[in-house]
């Protein structure tokens, strides 16, 4: 017999009975009857219960092991009685009595509970990850994830793609966030940074000639946290391919998210391919937002012309002075709703940012609303129209310069589908956002940035970057979204040097600095770069829709909390003098802040993160 096990804890069934087993395992619970000690004991794989007589000599050694400690029991393997079976576990219908106990390991008083459903503070969970990850559901998450990944490994590899892996250790590059720098020690002053993604060595793939190429990468970015970004980094399935068109990319990865949603989604509906395109600019003004969520059935509308030059003076005074545009937001059946209601819709708007939020009620017997008594009958008309709004329906507005107008009015969306219940239940929908913007202004600098991805082939090529205004240059840039979390971005790759030279001077980089900081690609480029494309879903924001989960922190195995700070690991920890010298490196901290304790004296107080 094996030193520590014949079975795991979740392998015996009733045809097992009559057999001799050993079992290793964590104490998961204990219930003492007196004469009988009752011990679930748990490993990866599943629960079994085990009990012990108190005439065993065993029974003290069981009943001493506090929760969490590590035994092996041995025993023979017994059916339970129909009254004491548990149909919640696959091992329910069995026990083993023990024979045989040894302590492999003994547990102090727990921090924190395993067993049961208890909350504790994201804090301590951290803290304590190790024993965070043996309760139940953070446990199936992992398993989840795995299984998940290697899902995506075998139907990449079925499509002909080969799995290569690019450096760690690389050059900054700008794409959209800051990079973690990493000093180097023999050649002083000088940084690598850790890759944001594996953008050009992809890309360098494809000039090599390997054609199909993916990966499971790690990305590292230096982001705040959110529910949906775990700050420091990231993983996605990145893929990139030869001689393909936008319509390539899409053809190659749908197939990919459809299957992984249907294996692993429990049931729920699934987008079925080729999945909905919607452009950049329709989707700011249908769904006030670049990650639609088709779930919820809100379509705005813009009702500029409606107010222009109207009696309701507070939108037509900012259309004509401002440039404001106003949408329109229905809110279906919710005309029946009490006063309260739309006086909550109103308070929210102000904690949001705006001035409020004004509204129309359509009714049999006419519109009602503030609104509605300052606007002319035939204006009314044209809103009804526009919104398909119905009696008994009531429509929202936010007026405001365009891309305020529609970030606010994407969150009136929200928030009513959520007040009304209309968001469509346990389903993935899925579409494409195309033709995003190549570049934006910067509204506080004024100066002309890359919107997306840098090295995004324009529509148009050099005859829109030499003839056209920057600002209506679209690219052939993609972003995949479900259920509204954007789960990759991707483009068709500018693979001309004399375009992306030209591309990048239209943002402000001289011929010199792309030369220095793409020069090995540039350079690639010059001796023979085929069309190519590809894209890049993120697999932590995958497992996390999978999963119900609303924190993409409960999806990753050893997360940092939203300070970007390991809790387990103490990181990012202070380094020595002697190996700070080492690496030439002289620290310029920021001075303490002062604080003004009750009593008025002064006293420091450490700079935040």
């Amino acid at each position: 017999m094996h030193r520590y096990r014949t079975h795991t804890c979740g392998q015996l069934r009733s045809q097992d009975a009559g057999t001799t087993a050993r079992l290793s395992g964590w104490v998961h619970r204990k219930r003492d009857h007196g004469n009988l000690l009752f011990v679930d004991l748990r490993d990866h794989y599943g629960v079994t219960q085990v009990v012990v007589d108190v005439s065993n000599p065993v029974f003290k050694v069981l009943e001493a092991a506090r929760p969490e400690s590590v035994v092996t029991v041995t025993g023979g393997v017994v059916t339970r009685s129909a009254e004491t079976a548990n149909s919640k576990l696959p091992t329910g219908e069995i026990e083993v009595q023990v024979v045989e106990a040894e302590l492999q390991s003994t547990a102090d008083v727990l921090p924190m509970q395993v067993a049961g459903e208890q909350e504790f503070p994201e804090e301590m969970r951290l803290r304590y990850r190790y024993l965070d990850l043996r309760r139940e559901k953070v446990h199936a998450n992992m398993l989840l994830r795995s299984n998940v990944i290697a899902y995506l490994r075998r139907q990449m590899i079925d499509q002909g793609f080969v799995e290569y892996q690019t450096p760690i250790l690389t050059a900054s590059s700008p794409e959209g966030a800051r990079d973690y720098l990493v000093v180097s020690r023999i050649h002083p002053g000088k940084f690598y940074a850790l890759p944001q993604a594996p953008q050009q060595f992809k890309q360098l793939l494809m000039v090599a000639g390997f054609d199909k190429y993916f990966q499971v990468a790690p990305c590292f970015r230096d982001e705040d946290g959110r529910a949906d970004r775990s700050p420091g980094e990231f993983y996605q399935l990145d893929f990139e391919m030869s001689f393909v068109t936008q319509d390539d990319v899409f053809a190659a990865i749908e197939p990919v998210l459809q299957g992984v949603f249907e294996e692993f989604g429990g049931g729920r509906a699934v987008t079925q391919a080729p999945f909905p395109r919607i452009t950049y600019a329709d989707s700011m003004l249908k769904y006030g937002s670049d990650k639609p969520d088709l779930r919820n059935p809100i379509i705005i509308s813009d009702v500029t012309e409606a107010f222009r030059g109207s009696n309701f003076g507070i939108f037509a005074k900012a259309i004509e002075s401002k440039g404001a545009v106003v949408r329109a937001i229905p809110a279906p059946g919710a005309g029946d709703r009490p006063r309260s209601f739309f006086d909550k819709l109103n308070e929210w708007a102000r904690e949001n940012g705006a001035g409020g939020l004004g509204y129309i009620v359509f009714a049999a017997e006419g519109a009602k609303g503030p609104i509605a008594k300052n606007l002319e009958e035939s204006r009314i008309a044209a809103i009804r129209e526009a919104t398909g709004a119905k009696d008994g329906d009531a429509v929202f507005f936010a007026c405001d310069k365009v891309n305020a107008a529609a970030k606010f009015s994407g969150l009136v969306r929200t928030k009513l589908a959520t007040e009304l219940d209309l968001f469509e239940k346990d389903v993935f929908k899925f579409c494409w956002t195309v033709d995003f913007p190549m570049y934006e202004l910067d509204e506080e600098t004024g100066k002309i940035e890359f919107s997306h991805n840098p090295f995004s082939m324009p529509q148009g090529g050099m005859e829109a970057l030499l003839e056209q205004d920057p600002l209506t240059i679209n690219a052939y840039q993609y972003d995949i979204v479900c259920n509204g979390v954007e789960l990759s971005s991707g483009a068709i790759r500018n693979h001309r040097p004399e375009v992306m030279l030209k591309a990048f001077e239209i943002a402000g980089y001289p011929a010199e600095e792309v030369e220095h900081r793409f020069g090995g690609m540039l350079n690639a480029f010059r001796y023979g770069a085929p069309p190519h494309g590809g894209s890049a879903p993120g697999i932590d924001r995958i497992v996390m829709l999978l999963a119900d989960e609303p924190n993409i922190r409960e999806v990753i195995l050893f997360p940092m909390n939203q300070q970007a700070q390991d809790l387990l690991m103490q990181a990012p920890a202070d380094i020595t003098t002697e190996r700070l010298r080492e690496l030439h490196i002289k620290l310029d901290l920021p001075k303490p802040k002062k604080v003004v304790t009750d009593g008025g004296a002064s006293e420091k107080e450490p700079a935040g993160n």
